[in-house]
């Protein structure tokens, strides 16, 4: 059986599988945070997300005053996150609430959660 070789040659063997079985066993879980921040990736999605884990559910309209933007827009943003899983939705009588998928909804408190910190560290300073 041939040696495998490592980009360096004093490399710890015993520490690049260890890495590797981790990222093996993370495979599932790593994939779907690549999708949420693929997501919210966009500054219009991103907003959307802080006022969902914010107010818990906004319909369009409410998204469309908050953020200045025309209900196509706002509605086009919802279906790709829909889509891609973080977020669903509640029809009550003619009015369609969305919601952050409860799996997701601590993942991106967290995030915002950052923010905030960062914005009263600034702000004591």
């Amino acid at each position: 059986m041939e040696e495998e070789k490592f980009s360096r040659v004093f490399a710890d063997r015993n520490q690049i599988e260890n890495g590797r079985e981790n990222i093996s066993e993370l495979e599932g879980p790593i994939e779907k945070l690549a999708s949420v921040f693929n997501l919210a990736g966009n500054n219009a999605r991103l907003k959307i997300l802080y006022l969902l884990q914010d107010k818990h559910e906004l319909c369009v309209c409410d998204l469309s005053d908050i953020l200045k933007m025309k209900i196509p827009a706002i509605s086009q943003h919802l279906r790709k996150m829909k889509d891609g899983g973080i977020i669903d939705n509640e029809k009550v009588s003619q009015t369609v609430y969305y919601h952050l998928v409860p799996e997701y909804e601590d993942l991106i408190k967290s995030f915002f959660d950052l923010l905030n910190v960062k914005e009263e560290t600034e702000r004591a300073s």
